[in-house]
């Protein structure tokens, strides 16, 4: 095993220039074991490691990785890009227990994304994972934005700011060290920055009351690092993307908005940077522009990137274009991360024992947390009064049920559901069911009900047969990737036996869908319809000659409801399709 603190070094390592270079990368790599080639760069200096969907096989197998990369190098960085919701690598197969930022901001109540972001940072910690690139605190300004979108919690500047407080706060409790993305905001873009290089041409009045805001409020809740964003902002630099530009990390982020923690860069093989600076040298401008940590590994995962890199920088300050100091500077920074991930991770274990003993000892039994104020509401059809939640007339004579979302809700913005039964694992944050069965419900299921919209028509009664459900399928991002499930059709099956699905994409997919589905109930799942022209077809012809179809949005919900229900979830995550199949089936 090779520890290194500030300023020490171990017998087998490479000179204080190279163990440096090393120290300041985040590499990724391919298996769910550690390469021999990874065990041999941690004996050298590297200090982090990105995990991805490809690492991950269960919690079990997690841990047992973690342990093996803190076997050589018992203060390593393990780092992961698991926001929840669409965005998973922790269940990368299986689709997220917990709802992403846009359902949380539908809900709009801080403590309940605080305890999403504690639990989520919990079930990290304890599969060994010390850094999380999250949570995004791009205000979503711009509803055709390819690669934010649910990502998002909001395009309110203000909920946006106060949520990711709320889930750095959460996080960084569980011991987990916070990685703020995307500065200085990827909001209002309308190109992927994995495929090119974005623009945003807004003045800097708009970015100082727009964008800067949730940094802000992530700073001053302590983040312990920012993402940086491969994105051109004319405005702060005409020249150079924020990743590569000293105005902006150096200038803006550090002198001006006084941050002095870790600052990464985002993934360095993404199109914006590789495609136009080349990743060797794209690194070295961003170590030099005040960037403390290199992320490659999404796509290029391997030791050659990491000696390409570490080279890079070596010879980057032997040729005099990147000063020594900086390079010590940007590494000393992540050793004092990872001293803060110890300290951090141990304070977390002993108020996690102390709350366990506490719980133990309450003669009540009942889990604390504000969870525990979720309503139970059935949504039914008709004009029947839904327990918990109030009913505004929707269009076409139709009701939409909302939720009150809790101490900080927004009232008409959240819609109220839940299921019976038992439904939870028994993690340390879970809610009693508010049906009086004392059956334990998963936090992130109590906030996915919470976040649901729904809007049916006044004549919609519950499913009660098995029905056909088309899927409209959108081409994913690269952020989201095509591995997770999503939809409603897994739990519908759960729930009314005999459902089947079929996915369906083009011009033809209405047509299609309607003759899968023969006589069969029919419900349509689909995402960001407003960005897909196709899709919105689609609907149209499904809702032509099948007025009865069930529609459930799964993306930002920004085109009018339609259909006999409508059930908008605010993102993809499993425990969203959960929550609108449980609808759907009137439980």
């Amino acid at each position: 095993m090779t520890t290194f603190a500030s300023g020490t070094t171990a017998s087998n390592s490479k000179d204080g220039l190279t163990r440096d270079a090393l120290t300041v990368l985040q590499p990724g790599f391919t298996g769910t074991t550690a390469p021999d080639w990874l065990l041999r760069r941690l004996g050298e200096g590297l200090a982090s490691v990105g995990l991805f969907g490809r690492n991950i096989a269960s919690p079990d197998q997690l841990a047992a990785l973690t342990a093996q990369l803190r076997a050589e190098r018992d203060d390593v960085l393990v780092a992961i890009d698991e926001e929840g919701g669409d965005v998973t690598r922790l269940e990368v197969r299986t689709g997220s227990s917990f709802p992403g930022n846009h359902a949380l901001g539908a809900v709009d109540d801080v403590s309940l994304t605080e305890d999403v972001a504690r639990e989520l940072g919990r079930r990290l910690a304890a599969c060994g994972v010390n850094l999380n690139w999250a949570p995004s605190a791009d205000v979503n300004s711009n509803p055709s934005n390819p690669v934010i979108g649910v990502r998002s919690f909001g395009a309110d500047t203000d909920l946006v700011a106060r949520h990711t407080a709320a889930y750095v706060t959460g996080l960084q409790a569980a011991g987990v060290a916070a990685c703020t993305k995307h500065f200085p905001g990827h909001g209002d873009t309308a190109v992927d920055s994995h495929h090119a290089l974005p623009r945003i041409d807004a003045d800097l009045s708009v970015l100082q009351s727009r964008e800067f805001v949730p940094f802000r409020a992530a700073i001053a809740a302590g983040s312990r690092a920012v993402m940086s964003a491969h994105i051109l902002v004319p405005a702060l630099d005409p020249d150079r993307p924020a990743t590569l530009s000293r105005r902006i990390l150096t200038g803006l982020l550090r002198e001006e908005l006084g941050y002095d923690g870790l600052i990464v860069t985002d993934g360095m093989e993404m199109q914006a940077i590789s495609a136009t600076y080349g990743i060797e040298r794209g690194s070295v401008l961003a170590i030099a522009a005040g960037a403390d940590a290199i992320c490659v590994g999404g796509g290029l995962a391997d030791d050659d990137t990491v000696r390409r890199l570490r080279d890079a920088l070596v010879s980057a300050v032997r040729a005099g274009e990147l000063s020594e100091e900086r390079l010590a500077d940007a590494a000393n920074r992540v050793r004092a991360l990872a001293e803060w991930t110890a300290a951090a991770s141990a304070m977390s274990r002993t108020a996690t024992a102390a709350s366990a003993t506490a719980a133990s000892a309450s003669a009540s039994g009942t889990a604390a947390g504000t969870a525990a104020a979720a309503p139970r509401a059935v949504v039914t059809g008709g004009s029947g009064t839904v327990p918990g939640a109030h009913h505004t007339n929707g269009l076409n004579g139709s009701n939409v049920s909302n939720a009150t979302g809790g101490p900080n809700g927004t009232g008409g913005s959240n819609a109220s559901n839940d299921s019976g039964g038992s439904l939870g694992t028994g993690d340390s944050n879970s809610t009693a069911d508010s049906n009086g069965t004392g059956g334990a419900v998963d936090v992130g299921l109590v906030a996915a009900r919470r976040a649901l919209t729904v809007t049916r028509s006044a004549s919609y009664t519950p499913l009660t047969g098995a029905p056909f459900v088309a899927v409209l399928t959108p081409v994913a991002n690269i952020a989201v990737g095509d591995e997770t499930p999503w939809g409603v059709a897994a739990e519908l099956a759960r729930l009314l036996p005999g459902t089947e699905n079929g996915g369906f994409t083009g011009e033809d997919a209405g047509s299609s869908a309607l003759a899968a589905a023969g006589a069969r109930p029919l419900v349509a799942v689909v995402r960001d319809e407003h960005r897909h022209p196709w899709m919105a077809a689609a609907l149209d012809t499904l809702l032509a000659s099948r007025p009865d179809t069930v529609v459930v949005e799964m993306g930002v919900p920004q085109s009018a409801p339609r259909g006999a229900l409508h059930i908008a979830t605010h993102g993809a995550a499993r425990v969203c399709g959960q929550a609108a199949a449980e609808v759907i089936a009137g439980e």
